[in-house]
């Protein structure tokens, strides 16, 4: 635990998370909290006829990290499916754990490297993933045809 958890690399993702506006009419929406650090994340997201994510609308209420991983998210989200972001909350759930060398593929996850020690911001780091799933679990049968 020695390395830095706030880096200058954190604190810049923090404070630039992209889609930071809600969706009107979106397709899917969700919002979740965390039991273990009270952090909130609400996720709109508008899908394409192939159910990926054309619009993302993202609202974050959490600690440096989670902003951060907010912005990873929100950066690399447009296009993917819901079988793409869950495979990326998977890698990063298992680099937390201990059971990945890496927390990911996508630009900038490097930098949640130092938080794999810090057991309390983990859910806060995996919660915008949480928000953007369930946005696509409750798409409707009605928006799905879209």
């Amino acid at each position: 635990m020695s390395e830095a958890l706030y880096t200058r690399d954190i604190l810049r993702l923090a404070v630039s998370i992209p889609h930071q506006s809600r969706l009107e009419k979106p397709h899917g929406t969700a919002e979740v909290r965390s039991r273990t650090c009270g952090s909130r994340v609400v996720a709109d997201i508008m899908l394409s006829d192939d159910r990926a994510i054309t619009q993302l609308g993202i609202e974050v209420n959490a600690c440096a990290l989670g902003q951060a991983s907010a912005a990873i998210l929100a950066t690399e989200a447009m296009g993917k499916s819901a079988d793409q972001i869950a495979k990326v909350r998977q890698q990063l759930a298992g680099f937390l754990a201990g059971a990945e060398d890496r927390p990911g593929g996508w630009t900038n996850m490097d930098h949640l490297m130092a938080a794999k020690d810090h057991k309390g911001r983990h859910a806060a780091i995996l919660l915008p993933y949480d928000a953007v799933l369930a946005a696509f679990e409750a798409t409707t049968t009605e928006n799905e045809a879209v």
